[in-house]
């Protein structure tokens, strides 16, 4: 027997905050990814569940090693325990629509790549435009769920087909293999793919881009380096291990020395298409309004100072009437 058994006609009174950590470990998939969204430690978590399923009299997981899955009962629950969530974030929402300066935080999720070049850069112009403003980006492959409020902006590869979402734009960033400039004197004067030392992904990440495209051209690809931290392999590059793709944005352009760019053509297949997508309703928000503002301005650079093209179709911007 998995569970108590709860007395037939005994009412569960389930509380916002015991249905967030179920909502959170069901989302996640464990209770370690549970306690990292919800900044809690992981034994909080599973003692918060044990009650809940006592009270309940029914497992809500079937515990695994390498994570959870949800039971029948724990089934059952997840549409309500998601349509709470959602109506928590509508209620916390209308307040802010209302009462919100330019000020607070605001919480924008992207791929680590696109965080590390694109999104820390701009922070120091938010900063100096408006210092009332936390920029907080979640630099993760996870895909947070924006009508839950897990953030309020997402930077992601394609445009959703959520009607709640909004495309505020899209543009495709040009990239580029770089190397340490002493790693690039090494280098034969005519090279390709094969002959260079690549730095690439690793562990739950080694099926992202580019080591798929390596792995089709390279015959037995094997990295030189690898890490599951874009920011370690950054390092490793600019210390010198080998060569790794990077997007061709204003911020590397502006720092001219660390790395050089490569003579290389690289695969067609391996570009890096870029959009911004947000709730219709947090649009109204002026700080998440504010930060948009930025990151379309950023968009509109990278597209006429580097060329980039423009993606098969730029949706229309926030719409003037963003309740609607």
């Amino acid at each position: 027997m998995n569970g108590p058994a709860r007395a037939e006609g005994v009412k569960v009174d389930l509380q916002w905050d015991d249905l967030r950590i179920f909502l959170a470990v069901a989302d996640a998939g464990s209770l370690s990814g549970g306690a990292r969204r919800l900044k809690a430690s992981q034994p909080t978590l599973s003692r918060r569940i044990a009650e809940m399923e006592y009270a309940l009299g029914e497992p809500l997981f079937v515990r695994k090693n390498q994570g959870v899955t949800l039971t029948k009962t724990g089934a059952r629950l997840l549409p309500a325990a998601q349509g709470m969530a959602q109506w928590a974030t509508e209620a916390a929402r209308a307040l802010d629509a209302k009462n919100s300066p330019v000020s607070g935080r605001v919480r924008i999720t992207a791929a680590p790549s696109f965080a590390f070049d694109l999104l820390a850069p701009i922070a120091e112009k938010l900063k100096r435009k408006h210092p009332q403003i936390t920029l907080e980006v979640l630099a993760s492959t996870e895909r947070l769920n924006l009508s839950r409020g897990e953030a309020d902006i997402a930077l992601r590869r394609y445009p959703s087909d959520d009607p709640d979402l909004i495309t505020v734009d899209e543009v495709i960033v040009p990239i580029c293999a770089y190397a340490s400039k002493d790693y690039a004197r090494r280098l034969p004067a005519k090279y390709d793919l094969r002959d260079l030392d690549w730095i690439s992904w690793a562990g739950a990440l080694e099926m992202v881009s580019p080591n798929p495209e390596f792995a089709a051209r390279i015959p037995n690809f094997r990295p030189a380096f690898a890490s599951d931290d874009y920011s370690v392999q950054v390092a490793a590059c600019q210390a010198g291990v080998g060569a790794m793709i990077l997007l061709k944005t204003s911020h590397r352009l502006k720092r001219p020395g660390e790395l050089v760019e490569l003579k290389l053509v690289l695969p067609a297949s391996l570009r890096a298409e870029l959009t911004i997508i947000c709730h219709k309703r947090m649009a109204d928000l002026p700080k998440v309004r504010t930060v948009l503002d930025l990151l379309r301005q950023e968009f509109a650079d990278l597209r006429r100072s580097q060329g980039a093209q423009k993606p098969r179709m730029v949706a229309p911007i926030i719409a003037k009437n963003a309740r609607g």
